[in-house]
């Protein structure tokens, strides 16, 4: 499936409710949204499954990937269109086995060691986790900051989305320091207006 990286909306319903996600998310893409995770760290697997399955609704209108967080089960389950794994997460050999060839694959790299051993997967993309330090991540080991994108664009072989501490005061210099793409949570999961803020973030990054 083609996809861009280019503004990928990570949802967080310790944000907004979780029956407030389908009205945020469609207003996100509408905005220009080209990505959508589902991440969900506290809701039972049948109420991750209903809002899975809303979101698919939603975003095949819109032809855009919806990618589950970590949970192959709930992926394959509402047949998403990939999943994003961390390093402690399904090993990718298993990931890729249990979803085939077609569905995309994420990986989050915390060090340089891992953007290289990431060379040798067939990752669709990889996530640079995390740019900058924030509340929503805080079990990373550093700040890979613009000097680390600089480094990371110029090894890689996948494409690229750096995450974390990203809004409107920083994603034009990420995206000059090589990123293909800008992840974010709280930027539009707490905005009063998420398509408006969207726009704004969709246009630092061309």
């Amino acid at each position: 499936m083609e996809f861009s990286t280019q503004l990928y909306l990570v949802t967080d319903s310790d944000m907004a409710s979780i029956e407030g996600l389908p009205e945020i998310v469609e207003q996100a893409v509408l905005g220009g949204v080209t990505m959508v995770q589902l991440r969900e760290k506290h809701a039972d697997t049948k109420t991750f499954v209903r809002i899975a399955q809303q979101l698919k609704r939603i975003l095949s209108n819109y032809k855009i990937p919806l990618i589950i967080n970590d949970r192959i089960d709930i992926a394959l389950a509402v047949d998403a269109d990939g999943v994003h794994i961390g390093q402690d997460d399904m090993p990718y050999a298993i990931a890729r086995k249990l979803l085939g060839k077609d569905k995309i694959i994420g990986l989050s790299v915390e060090s340089m060691q891992q953007v290289t051993e990431a060379n040798a997967l067939d990752v669709d993309y990889i996530g640079i986790s995390p740019v900058f330090a924030t509340p929503t991540k805080t079990n990373t080991k550093i700040e890979f900051g613009l000097k680390g994108i600089e480094e990371i664009s110029k090894i890689t072989k996948h494409k690229t989305v750096a995450i974390g501490g990203i809004n409107e005061s920083n994603t034009a210099a990420i995206i000059k320091a090589g990123a293909d793409g800008i992840a974010v949570v709280s930027a539009i999961m707490k905005a009063k207006n998420p398509q408006l803020v969207a726009s704004q973030l969709k246009q630092l990054t061309l």
